[in-house]
């Protein structure tokens, strides 16, 4: 039996964990869960990177001894290190509105057509060529070596190993889908520095040792292994599929939902769609589009906070079951639900332009949410398989939203497809099995994933028949 720590960074929240696999053997045992809480310092919203590498070395010293470490995290943020390795700045999240009117700064120089084609990517305000596009000005930008992305950032802390995974070098839209390597002529038609963009390393090499002051630090020494460490990419090795024909949601802060493919489509439909490929594991596609996800009720909660007791999240639930099927729709990727604030707000003035009854009640936004969400995954699901020419089956849907019985049983309701929930904790899975791979204890992913439905609960939800919904929005 052998024991492996997968570093688990979320946009809201991150932890260790400790897998312990072998034969017929996959558990996971939480030893340290932290807050991950954006700071805004003179008007710039940042996150605290230096406290979330605290917070790790906590969780690898309570983990104890293991066989190797694996880093994962959220993607296209990123870190900008000086000659001598020391950090430039505290980076910037994703969601500072410093990318505004970026993207279409951008467009008038590279045809967003022609960079589709170079780099396979939906086009997101805070994809990070925005941001260094947006950064380009900046002294930190100017002194800087070396662009490292967050798990690559905390894997340097770790080891002093400078490098790129390629499953999260994917989403910077630098990174050429064709052949996997670093796009340096259309960094540099942008007016970037092609030099700060570091060697790419796959899923499963090896970072190398820790630092002797680490392993001082937390008590042991053990190599760090590179994982699919874009924890979409974590997750998409994480979902029990026992056959091809699945599609997946990825459900957290967002929702990511696609399918698994040999190949990228680069058509002018998968572009107008606004459809991604980003790289997985083995040479493998991961064709999705990003949906809002459960950030409008995870700041709904935040916002009623505020104000009042603590919510409670399962009550809200049961109210918003009690509520009529797609009373409110809302486009839940409209560009007024990224920021933080006050979302019930947003969402109630969505309603009113669009002529639909504003919910009043806790509940009733609550079961807004679900219902959009529910529809927009709808979507995402059915034009992937269009665009792709793929059959679907099944969903899998994996994450914390494969908690949200409601969610789940919605998404089969407006996908008419069964709905697979679970694991919960598919991306720290991912991680662990990569690891695990990396030690010889596994030989493919088909092994992975074999191992992982053997071992792991999941629950079935069907279509009701006879569910009717809005076609608002």
């Amino acid at each position: 039996m052998s024991l492996f720590a997968a570093v688990d960074l979320g946009a809201s929240s991150g932890r260790v964990v400790v897998g312990r696999v072998g034969p017929g053997t996959l558990d996971l045992t939480e030893a340290h869960r932290f807050a991950n809480e954006p700071v805004r310092l003179a008007g710039t919203l940042h996150w605290d990177l230096p406290g979330l590498y605290r917070e790790t070395l906590k969780g690898l010293r309570a983990a104890g001894k293991v066989s190797s470490i694996g880093v994962d995290s959220w993607a296209v943020d990123y870190g900008l290190l000086d000659e001598s390795g020391a950090l430039l700045g505290v980076p910037v999240h994703y969601r500072d509105e410093r990318t505004e009117g970026v993207a279409a700064a951008v467009g008038r120089q590279v045809a967003p057509d022609r960079l589709y084609r170079r780099s396979g990517l939906q086009e997101l305000p805070f994809n990070t060529i925005y941001q260094l596009v947006a950064a380009r000005d900046t002294a930190a930008y100017r002194a800087a070596s070396t662009l490292l992305l967050v798990p690559d950032l905390i894997g340097y802390w770790l080891t002093g190993s400078i490098g790129a995974e390629v499953t999260n070098a994917s989403t910077t839209q630098l990174l050429d889908v064709r052949t996997r390597t670093w796009d340096v002529d259309l960094a540099a038609e942008l007016g970037l520095r092609p030099e700060l963009l570091p060697p790419l390393r796959q899923p499963g090499s090896s970072l190398g040792r820790l630092r002797p002051d680490v392993a001082d630090e937390i008590g042991y020494d053990a190599p760090v292994i590179a994982v699919a460490s874009h924890d979409t990419a974590s997750a998409v090795i994480g979902v029990p599929a026992v056959s091809s024909r699945f599609a997946y949601i990825s459900c957290g802060t967002w929702g990511l939902a696609g399918l698994e493919l040999d190949r990228p489509v680069l058509s002018e439909a998968s572009r107008e769609a606004n459809f991604t490929n980003e790289a997985g594991i083995d040479g493998t596609v991961r064709y999705l589009r990003n949906v809002m996800g459960l950030w409008l009720l995870q700041e709904s909660v935040r916002w009623w906070e505020r104000s009042g007791p603590p919510a409670d999240l399962a009550a809200l639930l049961a109210g918003a079951a009690d509520v009529p099927a797609g009373r409110t729709i809302i486009a839940v990727d409209d560009a007024r639900f990224l920021p933080p604030g006050d979302m019930p707000s947003r969402i109630a003035a969505y309603a009113r332009e669009t002529d639909q009854p504003v919910p009043s009640s806790p509940d009733q936004v609550v079961r807004c949410i679900l219902d959009s969400l529910a529809l927009a995954f709808r979507r995402a699901i059915r034009s992937a398989a269009s665009l792709a020419g793929r059959d679907v089956d099944v969903v899998h849907l994996v994450g914390g939203g494969a908690r949200n019985a409601l969610l789940c049983q919605l998404t089969a309701d407006a996908t008419g497809l069964p709905v697979v929930a679970g694991p919960v904790e598919a991306t720290a899975l991912g991680n662990v099995l990569v690891q695990a791979r990396a030690a010889g204890l596994l030989r493919s992913l088909a092994d992975a994933r074999e191992l992982l439905t053997a071992t792991h609960r999941t629950v079935r939800y069907d279509p009701r028949p006879g569910q009717k919904w809005a076609t608002h929005p």
